[in-house]
């Protein structure tokens, strides 16, 4: 069957973006647009799509949800032993995309991974709804699995063992990623197809901005 979109375009006009207009720090910069999603109607503007190269190098990708920024760089929670933790593991590199429809604008980030503390995932991990510690802590994440049947049987026992506690142990194959970044690109929809990109590279300790062609 073809599915031919050639047609399917939409023009985007709805903001400009300039280097006098960002700020020195990247991360400055995306937490004011990150800011000005989450007054907007774009829903779950933390989600992301995070891509990763596997041991036998291909690249994978998926959405996730950012949990934190600050300068140090960007974190995320996971299964350590799913497709996304084995490849951050293998090759400790990874990009980011947001994408914000409101804006028409997106937003690149490129670094390096480091786990973080399990200290830090645990204080996480127990500060979530129960039962989305009970269901992280009941899903074997990117296995191959018989049926649903598995998951549900593994929830029961879990909600029936701790059925008098809110708080889960921390899984031991589970916690906290962080990108720290060393490449921002900021995309700011235009008409024509004429988009503004404004790039920031670490370069001896500091930021460089500059403007990259559409």
């Amino acid at each position: 069957m073809l599915l031919d979109l050639g047609d399917l375009r939409e023009d985007y006009n709805k903001d400009e973006l300039s280097i006098e207009d960002t700020c020195p720090s990247p991360f400055d910069q995306f937490k004011q647009w990150f800011a000005a999603a989450q007054e907007s109607e774009v829903r779950e503007p933390n989600a992301m799509t995070l891509a990763t190269i596997a041991a036998n190098g291909r690249p994978k990708a998926r959405i996730v949800l950012l949990k934190h920024v600050d300068e140090h760089g960007l974190l995320f929670y996971t299964n350590y032993d799913s497709q996304k933790g084995q490849d951050l593991v293998a090759n400790p590199v990874a990009s980011l995309v947001f994408f914000w429809d409101a804006q028409q604008r997106q937003v690149r980030v490129e670094g390096t991974v480091e786990k973080i503390s399990e200290t830090s995932s645990r204080d996480y991990f127990q500060s979530r709804p129960k039962g989305s510690q009970i269901g992280a802590t009941a899903s074997p994440q990117s296995q191959v699995i018989s049926d649903r049947e598995i998951l549900k049987n593994k929830v029961i026992q879990l909600e029936e063992a701790y059925a008098d506690q809110e708080k889960l142990p921390l899984p031991n194959n589970w916690g906290g990623f962080r990108l720290i970044p060393d490449c921002f690109e900021f995309w700011q929809g235009r008409s024509s197809r004429l988009h503004d990109r404004i790039r920031y590279r670490l370069v001896d300790g500091e930021w460089l901005r500059e403007r990259l062609a559409p």
